[in-house]
Formats: C-alpha cells, structure tokens, sequence
C-alpha cells in the first residue's frame, strides 16, 4: 500500500456520501426537550455564529469562509431551509438545514448539534425530524455526506438510520486553523502540522 503524503499545513480527510432511495419505516419520534425553529430570512451573522458553534470541534468551515453574497445565496434560497434546534430557554443548540434546490432530491446539507449535546439521545430525535421534514411529496432521494473530521460516530449514525454509502472520496485543504478561520484548539483530534 502506498502513502500520499499530505503537505504541511494541508488536511486530508476521507468522505463518506450515503443516501436514502425511499423513506424509513414509521417510528415513534424520540423524547427530546429541544425543539426545531425556523430562519424565514435568515441573516449571515447569526448563522455563521451557530454554524461556528455546532462546526468547530469538527472543523466545519465552508461556510465562515464564503463571502456575504454567496453564503446569503444559498441560505436566503426559499428551496434551502435553515432550522436550528432551540432548548427550552430558547438558546440555539444545533443546525439542520435542508437543501431541496435539486428537483427530487434533498440533501440534509449540515446536521449537528453543540458538544454538550453529544451521547445524550439528541441526535436520534434530530434525524427523525430531518428525515421527516424532508421526505415530502416528489423527493426521491434524501442524501448527507460525513467525514472522518467529524464525530467518530457519524458514519455508524447515519448507516443505523438507514443511509446506504453510495461513494467516497479523499478532500484536501488548508487547514482552517492556520489561517485564523477557527481557533487553534479547534478539533484537538486532528493534527495541526505549519507549513
């Protein structure tokens, strides 16, 4: 087997794309004090601050670099829809957002909650509201991607609420944290190497 080296300063990553071509079996939704808003015009700074919260342990950073226009583009776009999840005090503690601009499909573009949420039952609720919300009339795929970044539970997580991998790839880029984008402490489990 060979090595690629990755260069200095660079993050290499495997991704995972999975899919559904037909909706689960009914289920019972599971018990959650967390509840699922919705952004009607949702606004570049509020959004980046919840995506940063929800993203940085994971290095989720596409969106904090992308200029105003085009980050307002997508979620401004009345086929994107933008729901955080919000506890009872009304503190915003995750992100599903809902990308139906491909006719027929539904890509569940960013699903995540705080870390503190994590291991607590949360994420089980978060899916069953994601794949409700999304299988409506006239889609026929439903589709997520997730990457050894993310929690390492992730991939297992989305297989048992039935996404079936259907491709994968390896992503190279500058790591974010190098540039400023996210802190330094951000993602302690991925190797931080300067170029």
């Amino acid at each position: 087997m060979a090595l690629t080296p990755v260069a200095p300063g660079q993050i290499a990553t495997i991704v995972t794309s999975l899919q559904m071509l037909r909706p689960p079996a009914p289920r019972p939704m599971p018990a959650s004090p967390l509840r699922l808003a919705r952004w009607q015009v949702p606004r570049v700074a509020p959004y980046r601050g919840l995506f940063r919260r929800v993203g940085e342990p994971w290095l989720w950073f596409s969106r904090l670099v992308m200029d105003d226009a085009a980050l307002t583009a997508i979620i401004a776009d009345p086929a994107v829809e933008v729901l955080p999840v919000i506890d009872r005090a009304g503190i915003e503690l995750g992100l599903l957002e809902l990308d139906f601009r491909e006719s027929g499909q539904c890509e569940l573009s960013f699903v995540g909650l705080v870390p503190e949420l994590t291991g607590k039952g949360h994420g089980r609720w978060l899916m069953a509201h994601a794949l409700s919300l999304a299988w409506r009339k006239g889609i026929e795929r439903v589709w997520v991607h997730t990457c050894t970044l993310d929690h390492p539970a992730a991939l297992g997580f989305y297989r048992k609420s039935g996404f079936v991998p259907f491709a994968t790839a390896v992503e190279t880029f500058a790591d974010p944290r190098l540039a400023g984008v996210l802190s330094a402490e951000a993602a302690p489990h991925v190797p931080m190497i300067a170029a």
